[in-house]
């Protein structure tokens, strides 16, 4: 793993190269300021005022070189700003002058993120590229969120066939034993009494890719109870609704609900944050086998709630349904739940926005804010619950999904409001978790949405 405390290190002085930040505004009295060979060096490297553009300036011997990026607002940086100096730079130890990185460190952390679990060791890799910084708090800060983020794209990025239920099983109580939580787990056929939504969709798996429902309790009981239920679907074939080819390529992603809600558990419990946490990862294979449920099969879900299959591709909903209605049980005050969930929600709003559904408008707010303040974009979308009609049966309480082709985010998220606590505070993220190509500090693959805007506002409403 990559070891992070290398490539951010406090700043005593020591020897280090100088990033010189400039914005398009600054451009041009910058360059008119600059002597001659900085001014033939910008122009050699094609220098622009643009974003993420950068050139090498010489200093008086050949080891005395600076660099200058050009950043959308130097009096505002954003996590991205240098990401892209530290893929592109030499190794070595670095200053940005005149200001802290600040928010900046995060993006210089990731950036230097490779997924290389599958690959021969690369003995011509080049070393770290260090940023220095006078602010030990941030930093601490940084290394903690890139910690989970590395965490977080490994386990996305990883094969189906090294990242199952049980995988998942074992980084839940991996972590939980680390930072003294309680750790349990109803797997296999003892999910058929109590949990049929979770069961029905993960029995038709093999021998030691069980269904399993996860759980860890952590933090003084006395504190607010927060529910954090992440989606675990660790492949998706589509069952017997079986998806394309094309469909199926990218599906070991479909536990990157999972790996969103371990991640923001592990930064509660190392930020010792003062909330009764509960997290939840209804672990699954959707797979094809004579166990299979079928289209038209009705299904018992926890709650007592009947629910007809219109679709076995429609399967996350239904694992989370169950796990919602868990975390109902202990009256928690506010509950969370991330799962790459529909395909409507991207043609709606594309990989980089993540779906937002809320059913308290101060929430929704909150996290729009915090999501403004962490570059972490969301929008919200709608409940709008005359889309209800959608998801009736003729035979049980409701269908699971749809028949009609429209408003599949709208009506997905419809059908999980049905297993929310009544009393709580609820918000449903319909996130993508994955690049598909390369951006500074994002490589292309498996990607931490939603966790920074999250973390941003649970410390603000548990922190003090």
């Amino acid at each position: 793993m990559l070891d992070l405390t290398t490539l951010v290190q406090p700043d005593r002085g020591q020897a280090a190269r100088t990033i010189h930040l400039i914005d398009a505004k600054g451009y041009d009295a910058w360059l008119a300021a600059q002597p001659p060979r900085h001014r033939t060096a910008a122009a050699a490297q094609k220098l622009a005022p643009v974003g993420y553009s950068s050139a090498i300036l010489p200093g008086d011997n050949p080891e005395e070189w600076s660099v200058v990026t050009i950043v959308a607002n130097v009096d505002k940086l954003t996590p991205w700003c240098l990401a892209k100096l530290a893929e592109t730079l030499p190794e070595g130890a670095y200053r940005v002058e005149g200001v802290e990185p600040g928010k900046a460190l995060y993006g210089w952390l990731v950036a230097q993120y490779k997924f290389a679990r599958y690959k021969k060791k690369d003995d011509k890799a080049q070393g770290p590229r260090t940023l220095l910084t006078g602010d030990p708090v941030k930093m601490e800060e940084a290394i903690r969120l890139a910690g989970v983020t590395v965490k977080l794209r490994d386990r996305i990025n990883t094969g189906a066939n090294d990242m199952g239920p049980a995988d998942l099983e074992a980084a839940a109580s991996e972590l939980a034993k680390a930072h003294g939580g309680s750790f349990s787990v109803v797997k296999g056929s003892e999910l058929a009494k109590g949990y049929g939504l979770i069961w029905a969709v993960g029995k038709a798996a093999g021998e030691g890719r069980e269904p399993r429902l996860i759980e860890i309790e952590w933090g003084n009981p006395e504190h607010p109870r927060v529910a954090i239920i992440g989606k675990g679907v660790c492949f998706d074939s589509g069952g017997l609704d079986i998806k394309s080819a094309a469909g199926m390529r990218l599906m070991k992603k479909d536990m990157g609900g999972a790996a969103t809600a371990l991640a923001l558990a592990e930064l509660v419990m190392l930020n010792r944050l003062p909330i009764r946490l509960h997290l939840l990862v209804p672990a699954v294979e959707n797979s094809i086998s004579g166990e299979a449920t079928r289209p038209g099969d009705v299904m018992l879900s926890r709650k007592g709630i009947t629910v007809e299959n219109s679709n076995t591709d429609a399967e996350g909903r239904l694992v989370l349904a169950d796990a919602l209605t868990k975390a109902a049980e202990s009256n928690p005050e506010l509950v969370l739940n991330y799962a790459t969930l529909t395909g409507a929600a991207r043609v709606a709003l594309g990989a980089d926005l993540q779906g937002l559904f809320s059913n308290d408008d101060t929430l929704a707010a909150d996290f729009m804010t915090a999501a403004e303040s962490e570059a972490d974009p969301m929008w919200r979308m709608p409940l709008y619950d005359p889309y209800k009609d959608m998801l009736k049966s003729d035979v049980a309480d409701m269908l699971n999904a749809a028949e009609a082709p429209f408003g599949g985010a709208i009506t997905a998220a419809l059908f999980l409001k049905e297993f929310v606590p009544e009393k709580a505070q609820w918000a449903h993220f319909d996130i993508f978790c994955w690049n598909g190509s390369h951006k500074p500090g994002r490589p292309k693959g498996a990607e931490a949405v939603a966790v920074r805007a999250t973390w941003k506002l649970l410390k603000d409403r548990y922190a003090g």
